[in-house]
């Protein structure tokens, strides 16, 4: 399985006891759905590994309690504390049509109403307090914020994305 089919669901953030359990700290609006998992993809290096789960607990709503199959030792464990945790794109809950997955709009044209076509959507950054466009726009990169207030329109099918910014921003992103 390679990452790029496959989204983010958490970090392992530490061992729970000397039997090699863990603690998954889930990064998800719905920690529900992931309740009846048989698996995880745990990113050791730069590859995804399966890991099948024996035992799993919630003692809150983001935090899943694992004990995966062949991990029984606390050297077991330190291998893979710190370790993202990713599943299949598939496993992603259905979206309503004005909805999206940041990683379904990469790639997508960004038009401004004002502005005009402003680039190619490279990325999406949550690493800030407000997610951001990455453009790229004629090799010089752009960021806008992602308000749901400048979002006019998610065009899926001819891959645009439509947003009504503030005077001047992206002309401020150019100088």
């Amino acid at each position: 399985m390679q990452k790029k089919d496959c989204f983010y669901l958490g970090k392992v953030i530490k061992k729970f006891s000397f039997k090699g359990e863990l603690v998954i700290k889930l990064d998800t609006d719905e920690p529900e759905l992931y309740h009846e998992l048989e698996f995880v993809y745990v990113e050791k290096g730069n590859k995804l590994i399966p890991f099948f789960i024996e035992t799993c607990s919630f003692p809150k709503a983001d935090i899943m309690r694992v004990q995966f199959e062949d991990v029984y030792t606390e050297a077991d464990a330190d291998l893979l504390v710190k370790c993202g945790v990713y599943l299949p794109l598939k496993f992603l809950p259905k979206l309503t049509e004005d909805q999206f997955y940041y990683h379904e709009i990469t790639g997508f044209e960004l038009e401004d109403s004002r502005f005009g076509k402003v680039g190619t959507i490279t990325r999406i950054d949550d690493s800030t307090a407000q997610p951001l466009f990455v453009i790229d726009h004629n090799g010089r990169e752009i960021l806008i914020p992602m308000v749901s207030e400048f979002i006019r329109e998610i065009d899926k099918e001819n891959k645009r994305v439509t947003v009504e910014t503030p005077q001047g921003l992206i002309e401020m992103n150019l100088e």
